[in-house]
């Protein structure tokens, strides 16, 4: 049979924590799901970026907020079937805002998730997105 193999540029997304008890999340309108997300700011990487490069840009397009403290946290291949992008997750602190535009034709709102209430959406199957599900997890946010 034939294979379908795509190449994609690499991406990098955040955990960014604007205190112990609070997590920078972006909404958005998915078209392939044709309803908004609740999700951690993420974005492709741009030619000649680093991975820890575009997540601090990423971050100040999509929510006007900088990091001073980014931890890288994991790398993997979300779509190794068809795709050989990989994502870098980094968690953030020290969140501050610097800006007070965001990129409004990507984002529909921003804002401070409290982690019980993420605890609670994630029991409702309410968070659907597979990098924030793998980054919650592995900031032991959710299970």
């Amino acid at each position: 049979g034939q294979r379908i193999r795509i190449d994609h540029p690499q991406a990098s997304a955040i955990i960014p924590f604007v205190s112990d008890k609070e997590i920078l999340m972006v909404r958005q309108y998915r078209y392939a799901l044709g309803r908004e997300t609740l999700e951690i700011p993420a974005g492709k990487l741009d030619p000649g970026e680093s991975p820890e490069q575009c997540i601090r840009r990423e971050l100040m397009e999509e929510t006007g907020y900088e990091a001073g403290k980014i931890e890288w946290v994991y790398t993997y291949a979300p779509a190794l079937g068809y795709s050989n992008e990989r994502i870098h997750i980094y968690s953030g602190h020290e969140i501050w805002r610097a800006n007070t535009a965001i990129d409004e034709r990507e984002i529909a709102s921003v804002e401070k998730i409290p982690v019980e209430k993420l605890k609670s959406m994630f029991k409702e199957r309410l968070i659907l997105d597979g990098k924030t599900l793998l980054g919650l997890s592995l900031m032991r946010i959710i299970p």
